[in-house]
């Protein structure tokens, strides 16, 4: 099943590695286009959120497409939730709203 514009996304980069998750805007030959924060960020970034602290909003990327390694639906696995559904879970927030 194609991941499609809107849906919740992980995308693997390399040189340097990086890992975003994030809502996908756009998929080009040239790259890709998506509304994201770094992976490493979420657990801290969602409890700021919860607790209704200061934190830094997503950011608006174009990644090359020379540096995608991976791009990913944010998909929940066995009785672990996506990521999205834990911001949900947690915040009573959409990840889209952000």
């Amino acid at each position: 099943m194609k991941i499609e514009t809107g849906e919740s996304v992980v995308l693997i980069l390399q040189n340097p590695r990086e890992k975003l998750i994030g809502i996908l805007h756009e998929i080009s030959a040239a790259g890709i286009f998506l509304r994201a924060i770094d992976l490493g960020y979420f657990d801290e970034w969602v409890n700021s959120i919860k607790n209704d602290e200061p934190y830094l909003p997503m950011q608006d990327y174009f990644v090359p497409m020379w540096r995608v390694e991976r791009l990913m639906r944010d998909e929940s696995s066995f009785e672990m939730p996506s990521m999205s559904e834990q911001f949900n879970q947690k915040t009573g927030f959409d990840l889209s709203q952000f």
